[in-house]
């Protein structure tokens, strides 16, 4: 096996142990300076499982939308700009339903939304019907970020996906709606709900 390869071989670890990561795979868990990119990339044999694929197609997304919240200029993650969008569209939730539609732990989305309410991006009101319930609203100044890093970033975000042929790209969207309901419904199982 060349340095850098994966030989796409998967082990199930016993029960109680942990998987190892293989010793070749560094470079995707741990940050990459962005001019290093691509250079220390990965690279995959034609075989390698979708999911191995999906994920390291994951974190360079990740790292690709972060580098364009920064090259807009913002001080806030992406993971904050994804709740800031849930909250446009679905104003005042429960950080519980919040975490659900971000599809996000409780305990992160805690986290970022702390964040954003230190920053006047997002404001904690009690319920009206129930005082205990907490509510998560966007203000004015969250609705501004988003309405100043969309036109910052969409040309990029074109960039990322001008490789797809126009003729593909029905496809490809079917395919990524497809698996986003099937992942949502299969963690809606594991959650029992």
């Amino acid at each position: 096996m060349h340095e850098g390869e994966f030989d796409g071989a998967e082990a199930e670890p016993s029960a109680g142990a942990t998987a190892a990561v293989p010793a070749d795979c560094g470079p995707l868990d741990q940050a990459i300076p962005w001019e290093e990119w691509p250079g220390k990339l990965l690279k995959f044999p034609d075989d390698l499982p979708l999911h191995a694929l999906m994920l390291s197609a994951t974190r360079l997304l990740g790292a690709y939308g972060q580098h364009t919240v920064q090259a807009a200029g913002l001080k806030v993650s992406l993971a904050g700009l994804g709740v800031l969008r849930v909250l446009m569209a679905s104003d005042g939730l429960k950080s519980t339903e919040l975490a659900e539609q971000a599809w996000s732990s409780p305990g992160t989305m805690t986290s970022v939304v702390n964040t954003l309410v230190k920053g006047g991006f997002v404001e904690r009101k009690p319920d009206d019907a129930d005082r205990r319930v907490v509510r998560l609203y966007i203000t004015d100044q969250g609705r501004g970020l988003i309405s100043y890093y969309v036109p910052q970033a969409a040309a990029r975000w074109r960039k990322a996906f001008d490789f797809v042929d126009e003729a593909d790209e029905a496809v490809v969207r079917g395919f990524f709606i497809q698996m986003i309901d099937h992942l949502s419904q299969l963690l809606r199982e594991e959650r029992g709900a």
